[in-house]
C-alpha cells in the first residue's frame, strides 16, 4: 500500500504543478499540445480546445507539452508560430513557467487548511517546562505564549524546531521573549544542561509511543526502539504522553535503576535501565499541543504552515550547501516510499483518520519542497528558465537560444546523474 500511496502523492504534486503551466499557457494564448497524467502508452485521451488530454499507463507524475518549449527546433525551421511560447512577451513566458511552483504552494495551502480545520494549530504556547532548567528559573511557565528566540519571531510551536535547525544550541545563552496575560517578559537562559537521562523522546499530546530512542543511552541499550508504546514506569501506569510527562516531572531521575514496561507488535515486554549523567544543550521548554481555531484563523495559519515548510526546505538546502548535511538527507521516489511506509506504520495504531492526516502533512512538505526546488536557478529547472527570461527582460534581447539550449542540456544530464546516485543510495538503504 505504501507504494500506491507514494504514487498518488507524487502524481498529485506533479500534476498540480503541470496544471499551473497549463492554465497560464492557455491564458497567454500559448498552444498546449498535450496535457498528460502519468507516462508510457496512452490508455485514454480526448481533445478539447486544441489540446490533447491523456491518461497514461504508468500513473506517476504528468506533463504539459507546449508549442515553443523546444526552441532549438523552432529556430531550425526559421518559423515562430503566433501561438508559440517564443512569440510571447518575457512577462507572459515568465508567468507560465512560474505557475508550476506557485501551484505547488497553492496545493500545500489547500491541504494545510484541511489539516488545521481537523486537528487545529500548534500555537507557540509553552506546555512543558523542564524542572530545574534555566527557563524555569527565569520564570517561564506553562501557558505562556512564546514570541521570539534571539530575535527570531515564533508564530507556531514548530518554529522553535525551525530555529534549532538553523541555529543549533551550542551552550551559548539564548534570549527569549514571552507573553502572559497581555504583558511581555524577556530573559536570557542558559542552554547547557547536565542531568541523568535514559535517552528517549515522545509527544506529550499523543499516546506514549517513543518518537526517538538515542543510541548509546540506557533506553537503547535496554532494548527500547522508536515506536514502542510505554505502558508502565516502575509502579506508575502510563496511558498517554501526558502521563509520561507527569511522571518525569514528579520523579527526579537519578542513578537509581528504573523498570519500564512497553508494547511492541502487540506483545508486552519489561526492561530495566539505569540513567546516566549526560551533558547536552536544551531550551528547557517545549510547545507541542494543537488547539482548535476559528475558520478565519484556519486560513491565516494555513499561510503560516506553508511558510514554515518553505523556510524548512530553504534551511535544509542551505545546510547541504554548507556541508552540514550530506547526500543521506536527499531522497528520491524510492526513499519517499520508505518515508510513506514509516508514516503509515507509526500512524496506523491511531486509526485511518491519522494515517490520512499524516499523509496529507507529508504531501504538504513534498509539494512545498518541489515548489522551492523548482524555483532555484538550476539549468533545466523552472528557476533556470526564469533566469534566462529575466535577463531578456532586463537587457531587452534574449540570450542566444543555442547557448540556453546547451546550458539546459547540461543541466538535464547533471540532474539525471544525481537522480541515479540518489536512486542507488535509497536502494542500498533498504538492504
Amino acid at each position: 500500500m505504501s507504494f500506491i500511496y507514494t504514487l498518488l502523492i507524487i502524481s498529485l504534486i506533479v500534476v498540480v504543478h503541470e496544471f499551473g503551466h497549463l492554465l497560464l499557457a492557455k491564458k497567454n494564448g500559448i498552444e498546449v499540445v498535450e496535457f498528460s497524467v502519468g507516462f508510457g502508452p496512452t490508455l485514454f485521451a480526448f481533445d478539447h480546445g486544441g489540446t490533447k488530454y491523456s491518461l497514461k499507463l504508468i500513473l506517476f507524475g504528468g506533463a504539459c507539452q507546449m508549442t515553443g518549449e523546444n526552441f532549438l527546433e523552432d529556430e531550425a525551421t526559421g518559423e515562430v508560430p503566433e501561438n508559440s511560447m517564443l512569440a510571447k512577451s518575457p512577462w507572459a513566458r515568465f508567468s507560465v513557467i512560474a505557475a508550476g511552483p506557485i501551484f505547488n504552494f497553492l496545493l500545500a495551502f489547500v491541504l494545510a487548511i484541511v489539516i488545521i480545520a481537523v486537528v487545529g494549530v500548534d500555537k507557540p504556547v509553552v506546555d512543558q517546562v523542564t524542572a530545574g532548567s534555566s527557563a524555569e528559573e527565569v520564570g517561564l511557565q506553562i501557558g505562556d505564549k512564546l514570541l521570539s528566540i534571539n530575535g527570531e519571531k515564533i508564530v507556531i510551536g514548530r518554529d522553535i524546531d525551525l530555529y534549532l535547525l538553523t541555529d543549533p544550541l551550542l551552550g551559548e545563552p539564548v534570549e527569549i521573549v514571552w507573553e502572559r496575560d497581555g504583558q511581555k517578559y524577556s530573559a536570557t537562559i542558559d542552554t547547557e544542561v547536565e542531568r541523568y537521562m535514559i535517552g528517549i523522546s515522545y509527544y506529550p499530546d499523543q499516546d506514549a509511543k517513543l518518537s526517538v530512542v538515542t543510541e548509546g543511552y540506557p533506553a537503547y541499550e535496554a532494548g527500547l526502539r522508536v515506536g514502542d508504546l510505554i505502558v508502565r514506569i516502575d509502579d506508575t501506569e502510563i496511558k498517554n504522553g501526558k502521563d509520561m510527562e507527569a511522571y518525569f516531572n514528579a520523579h527526579e531521575i537519578g542513578e537509581k535503576s528504573m523498570e519500564i514496561e512497553y508494547v511492541r507488535g502487540g506483545e508486552r515486554f519489561v526492561t530495566q535501565m539505569t540513567p546516566k549523567l549526560s551533558k547536552y544543550y536544551d531550551l528547557g521548554f517545549a510547545s507541542y499541543y494543537r488547539v482548535e481555531v476559528s475558520p478565519i484563523q484556519v486560513v491565516r495559519y494555513a499561510f503560516t504552515e506553508v511558510r514554515y515548510w518553505i523556510e524548512n526546505t530553504i534551511s535544509s538546502l542551505a545546510m547541504m550547501i554548507k556541508g552540514q548535511v550530506g547526500l543521506d538527507a536527499v531522497s528520491g521516489p524510492v526513499g519517499v516510499v520508505s518515508i510513506v511506509d514509516t508514516v503509515v506504520e507509526e500512524s496506523s495504531s491511531d486509526g485511518a483518520k491519522y494515517v490520512f492526516l499524516n499523509l496529507l502533512n507529508l504531501t504538504i512538505l513534498l509539494s512545498a519542497n518541489l515548489g522551492v526546488i523548482n524555483l532555484l536557478p538550476i539549468p533545466a529547472m523552472d528557476g533556470g528558465r526564469l533566469v534566462f527570461i529575466l535577463i531578456e527582460g532586463i537587457t531587452g534581447k534574449p540570450v542566444s537560444r543555442k547557448v540556453e539550449g546547451i546550458v539546459h542540456a547540461v543541466g538535464i544530464i547533471l540532474l539525471f546523474v544525481l537522480m541515479v546516485v540518489v536512486l542507488f543510495k535509497d536502494l542500498f538503504a533498504l538492504f
